[in-house]
Formats: structure tokens, C-alpha cells, sequence
């Protein structure tokens, strides 16, 4: 039997109440693709694993979401149509410098955006898709446990 999942849509004014209530509050993933069906995927695999997940489908919205919490760590796509991953990823350190970046891309031309990135300062991990979700929980472990160093 295949269970259906029902993703909400959150409104931003809500968003401030899913901020951290206590101090043993879980780690905020951002998790920003254009195509839906991926950022919901990620976000209910990332959630059964104990994280708090907030979605949007282009780097406009969660760069404005980021602006009313602010996640721990930005998981995006990198090519997106207006706002790519990598102009989110910049513009977010730029607003939040202790989020963590992990960027994903199946696509040969994030190479050309990474080196555009690394030339004005910026350095970003790029996974490349498809991913197997226990490859991509180690990536996001490793990367958060630099937080706490």
C-alpha cells in the first residue's frame, strides 16, 4: 500500500512559530529546488530523520523565508530559473554567515556557475544528483556537526 503525503504550504507569518522554542529545539533545513516533488522528497526524508524542514521552490522565497528564521543549513538546487542556487547561497551568508551551504545539481553547467562563485570569494560543497538519501544525511551530519565545533 503507497501512503499519500500531504505537504502543507506554510505562510510566512506563521514560519516565526516554528523558530526554536527551547534551546533543545532541532536544526533547521532549508531545503530550496524548482521542482516541487524534490524539495517535498527531501524535506520528508530529512524530517523522518530529525530535522525541521521549510521548503520553497525558488531562491527568491527562501531567501525571503531566511529572513524571518533563520536556518541552519541551506540546501539547494543549483540551477533554478531566476535566482539560481548559488546566488541564494551567497546572498544567505551574506544575511545569515553561519548557515551552512550544501548545493546539489545534475547538471553539467554548475561547474561554470561554482567557478563564477569561487572567483568572487565564495566556496560551496556540490553534490551531484541523484543521491541516495543515506549519502545525503552523511553529507548534511558532517556539514551541521561543524556548527557545534
Amino acid at each position: 500500500m503507497i501512503e499519500r503525503m500531504n505537504f502543507e504550504t506554510v505562510p510566512l507569518t506563521e514560519l516565526r512559530d516554528l523558530a526554536r522554542e527551547d534551546d533543545s529545539a532541532k536544526q533547521i533545513v532549508l531545503i530550496v529546488d524548482d521542482e516541487p516533488v524534490i524539495a517535498d522528497t527531501l524535506a520528508a526524508i530529512l524530517t523522518r530523520s530529525g530535522f525541521a524542514c521549510i521548503t520553497a521552490y525558488c531562491g527568491e522565497e527562501a531567501f525571503e523565508i531566511a529572513q524571518t528564521i533563520a536556518p541552519d543549513l541551506l540546501l539547494s538546487d543549483v540551477a533554478m530559473p531566476g535566482m539560481s542556487g548559488i546566488d541564494l547561497a551567497i546572498a544567505l551568508r551574506g544575511l545569515i554567515p553561519s548557515c551552512k551551504v550544501l548545493l546539489f545539481s545534475g547538471h553539467a553547467s554548475a561547474a561554470n556557475m561554482l567557478a563564477r562563485a569561487r572567483e568572487a570569494g565564495s566556496e560551496f560543497t556540490v553534490l551531484q544528483k541523484p543521491l541516495h538519501p543515506k549519502e545525503l544525511l552523511a553529507h548534511i551530519s558532517g556539514t551541521l556537526s561543524l556548527v557545534s565545533q
